[in-house]
């Protein structure tokens, strides 16, 4: 079982990687992105409050960035796929998705607009500071809550384990991204705009060369 899940894990991590990861900016915002999330990991336990401020201002905007603006919507001939189609077979969040998770997380400092409580849970900002304390621990609320909801969604949409390694690859892709993308901003300096190694499927990345992947065995 540890062995399959551990495959299951490399799968969805090797077509995270070349259905999604063209572009060499987004790999490089995506290594940024990667060290400010360690960053926010390790203050996780020091002060939530800044642990969420950081990842979802820093580590979140820069990711989504590097998808929305930066990584090709048109067909990809690497995978022989229409954008259309990565979209719809996405384990995880899709760029549609993401706008409700993103647009969710923009909105929510509203509440406390409109009701510094927090329907009673908090006691009533006095000051800028204690504002954007108060909408950071709404911030930790959407981000654990967006992890939860998917993970659940996928165990009825395909199958419990896929969830689980769904929710694993998320909480460990900093750790991931930081290796897999640590040469994406020289680079990109170099004029790369493209990562030209997508047609390479490395044994120790996705396993046994030639197995389908997880997206094909349930599209």
């Amino acid at each position: 079982m540890i062995k399959n899940y551990l495959e299951q894990l490399r799968i969805q991590r090797w077509d995270d990687h070349r259905y999604y990861h063209h572009s060499r900016i987004n790999q490089s915002l995506h290594f940024i992105s990667a060290l400010s999330f360690l960053f926010a990991y390790v203050w996780l336990f020091i002060d939530p409050v800044v642990s969420a401020l950081v990842g979802w201002l820093v580590s979140m905007t820069s990711r989504q960035a590097g998808h929305f603006f930066f990584e090709p919507h048109t067909y990809d001939h690497v995978n022989q796929a229409t954008h259309e189609y990565k979209e719809e077979i996405k384990v995880g969040y899709n760029l549609q998705r993401k706008v409700v998770l993103m647009a969710i997380w923009a909105l929510s400092p509203l509440v406390l607009v409109a009701d510094p409580t927090l329907f009673g849970l908090f006691t009533p900002w006095a000051s800028a500071t204690d504002f954007m304390r108060q909408v950071a621990k709404i911030w930790l609320v959407v981000g654990g809550g967006g992890l939860l909801f998917r993970t659940v969604h996928l165990f009825f949409i395909r199958d419990v384990e896929t969830g689980l390694v769904w929710m694993t690859k998320i909480l460990t892709d900093p750790f991931h991204d930081l290796m897999l993308y640590r040469s994406a901003p020289l680079a990109l300096m170099r004029g790369e705009l493209m990562d030209p190694g997508l047609h390479l499927n490395p044994e120790h990345t996705l396993g046994l060369i030639g197995e389908p992947t997880l997206e094909e065995q349930h599209a």
